[in-house]
């Protein structure tokens, strides 16, 4: 394709994947996308095998890494190990009480510290923890970082491109990514409300073309509900350069989601993917579950700021679920493209079939102007 994000890392077609499993980068890039890696769920002894592992799969392709870095967050140190000091009573009550209604057991106590202690180990929230993240990867041959959350430091900016990385960060706002352009991002993501993970309130189809004319001529990628050709197509028809997919690789063979998780993908529709602050403590879309609905009845209190919310459903309410496969308490962030993900694919034939739909699209259009 003529177009400037392929041209920018030497791939094929402009179908950036955002994912929290190594084996999806691995296969987007070799398939000729672009893989990301989302580093905000690993220790930095994970990180480092995780990197590994990619370096020896991917052939030589290009690959990236998102992360978190937010620009308000609260810093809650070692306090996160110890929930009886970090958070308010009633919400650990809050939590504990709803698991305990629902049959759902409590953690073997000789064991409970450990496994806590283990899975928070591995959430990157702040700052100083991202950039230790990065340090670490920046010793790995990625060519792109992503910041998820925010403008990235301008030291950053300075360091990736010292060291010939592109760097770019994620906007639901055309005025986020007029920022994201000043600290010297090389191309700007436009995220619609439709997207999993955090989102703003602004539809694709109006972002898309406003952050297009704001930035310009900077690249964008659109991003909020994209997992099919139509809809890439849509996105270059709207000034993007590509698009930004995470929802669609969940159902594929190569997904780390647990295949009760994915049960519930396949049975779920466009708006079982709610927008919500229970999960993290900031906007974030993620499949309906028995946890997210108990936020909004009456009584219930307002989700802590992040990371704290993301730390006391981490720690006091997955672990718990996941442990049984408790499937009405199930959660994982996902966009309203949910509702298309009906049964198990790969990751070769999603991008694939991208582009086979984006192609017929083009042809479609073509022969209206005959």
């Amino acid at each position: 394709m003529n177009n400037r994000l392929c041209e920018m890392f030497g791939i094929d077609v402009p179908i950036f994947a955002f994912s929290h499993c190594r084996d999806v980068v691995v296969e987007v890039s070799r398939a000729g996308g672009m893989g990301v890696l989302g580093m905000a769920r690993m220790s930095p002894a994970r990180l480092r095998e995780e990197l590994k592992w990619i370096d020896d799969h991917i052939e030589g392709r290009p690959y990236g890494i998102d992360v978190l870095m937010p620009t308000t967050y609260t810093d809650t140190g070692e306090l996160k190990f110890d929930a009886e000091r970090l958070f308010p009573e009633e919400h650990l009550a809050f939590v504990r009480g709803l698991l305990d209604a629902a049959g759902i057991p409590p953690l073997p106590e000789g064991e409970r510290d450990a496994i806590i202690r283990g899975l928070l180990g591995e959430l990157s929230f702040t700052p100083e923890e991202s950039m230790a993240m990065i340090e670490i990867a920046m010793q790995h041959p990625i060519k792109l970082i992503v910041n998820a959350l925010g403008s990235p430091p301008a030291t950053l900016v300075e360091a990736a491109h010292a060291r010939g990385i592109k760097v770019a960060a994620l906007a639901g706002k055309a005025k986020h990514a007029l920022r994201h352009k000043q600290r010297g991002c090389d191309f700007v993501i436009a995220v619609g409300t439709e997207a999993g993970g955090h989102t703003g309130t602004i539809s694709s189809m109006v972002l898309w073309p406003s952050v297009v004319d704001a930035v310009a001529p900077l690249p964008v990628l659109g991003a909020g509900g994209v997992g099919r050709g139509r809809q890439v197509a849509a996105a270059l028809a709207l000034g993007c350069e590509g698009v930004w997919c995470g929802s669609v690789w969940l159902p594929s063979a190569q997904s780390e989601v647990i295949p009760e998780i994915k049960e519930r993908f396949y049975a779920a529709e466009a708006e079982d993917a709610v927008q919500t602050r229970a999960v993290t403590g900031k906007p974030c879309r993620t499949l309906r579950s028995a946890f997210t609905e108990a936020y909004e009845r009456p009584g219930a209190p307002d989700p802590l700021p992040a990371p704290l919310q993301n730390i006391l459903w981490w720690g006091e309410g997955r672990t718990r679920v996941e442990r049984v496969r408790a499937k009405d308490f199930l959660t994982y962030p996902v966009g309203q493209i949910v509702g298309d993900l009906n049964g198990p694919t790969s990751v070769r034939e999603i991008v694939y079939g991208m582009m086979e739909e984006m192609l017929a699209a083009r042809e479609r259009l073509d022969n209206m102007f005959d």
